[in-house]
């Protein structure tokens, strides 16, 4: 594997970067368990790759691995150096692109948020055969060799987003539509079959349909608004993405006359709640997504542990009660 790396790495002209760029000290196999031998010159290079750059969710989980890398390696008594390379729209062959430069580039570990987990194993796969830690936020590549995924429970979130929204729409005869996202994207498809696990235990509510769309602002705030346009009967939104909340296009709306329960509780988000437009927010604890993918790699680079497989946040309820409180949270997770 390594010549065919090498080989990948003559055709693109990448050679350079393995003499001049992140190649560091040879360290015991990250997948023999042992604990690296690290003095206080030792430096690490750990790389973050999420979904799209237009998603901002994963501003805050930048920030967060930026934080974590200070502290742990102060921590530590090493230099642990972050490396962002997140595609500027959702493209999961981009991110394979990525996996295999950062293995050329010699980087110590990845923790990627998969787009499409079916074409990232592979390169999860290859990166890991060749030395490199990996693991999964946000969205996970269950199959692969990654040693372990830190985010959502994502079909226990659709319950939740399901649930709390048929108590905000109380007794009656109600019609409730779904926001997609992308077909490709694992999290969101377990979000979705959970939320329509839970619609079953409410005989009153009707599925419109699960509505897809691209999981940027504009785009997703366009399509919900068609949706809602075509079939004025819909009462209700379980938005197991709130991609179309990261805009402030459907703060027009009257509130109330259309219940919402949404994912993410982001800046943008929350005159939303203000408003009354959107009765609940349930905010995944996207900051840690960064924090924890720092902390896991070196738990399993630098001090050779082995982190559980899975580790998940819980989500946090943003209403009208909490909802300013909730607000301050942002000018740590974001430097402001």
């Amino acid at each position: 594997m390594k010549l065919q790396f090498l080989a990948a790495a003559l055709a693109v002209s990448a050679l350079a970067l393995m003499t001049t760029g992140c190649r560091k000290p040879e360290t015991p196999s990250v997948a023999s368990g042992q604990q690296n031998t690290k003095s206080a010159s030792a430096e690490y290079v750990f790389a973050l790759i999420a979904k799209n750059q237009g998603d901002p969710v994963f501003e805050s989980a930048r920030v967060g691995a930026e934080d974590a890398a200070n502290a742990i390696g102060d921590k530590l008594d090493v230099k642990i150096k972050v490396l962002w390379r997140t595609p500027n729209e959702q493209d999961a062959q981009k991110q394979v692109e990525y996996i295999d430069q950062l293995v050329l580039q010699g980087v110590n570990g990845i923790s990627v948020s998969c787009s499409d987990a079916a074409v990232l194993t592979p390169a999860i796969n290859r990166a890991v055969k060749n030395g490199v830690a990996v693991m999964c936020f946000d969205s996970d590549a269950p199959k692969s060799g990654r040693f372990c995924y830190f985010g959502t429970d994502d079909k226990a979130c659709g319950h939740t987003i399901m649930r709390e929204l048929a108590a905000v729409l109380g007794p009656g005869k109600h019609v409730v539509a779904i926001p997609g996202g992308d077909q490709n994207s694992l999290n969101i498809q377990n979000r979705i079959r959970g939320a329509l696990d839970e619609a079953t235990n409410y005989p009153n509510i009707t599925i419109a349909g699960v509505y897809y769309s691209k999981e940027v602002p504009q785009d997703a705030a366009a399509a919900l608004e068609q949706v809602q346009t075509a079939n004025p009967n819909i009462d209700g939104w379980a938005m197991v993405g709130s991609w179309a909340l990261f805009t402030d296009a459907l703060l027009k709306w009257e509130p109330g006359r259309v219940k919402i329960v949404a994912m993410d509780a982001l800046p943008a988000e929350l005159p939303y709640v203000q408003k009354g437009v959107v009765q609940k927010l349930f905010a995944q604890q996207t900051y840690q997504w960064g924090w924890q993918s720092v902390n896991l790699l070196a738990e399993k680079v630098i001090e050779g542990q082995d982190p559980p497989t899975i580790e998940y946040s819980p989500l946090i309820p943003v209403t009208t009660t909490n909802v300013d409180e909730f607000a301050k949270n942002w000018k740590q997770w974001l430097h402001q």
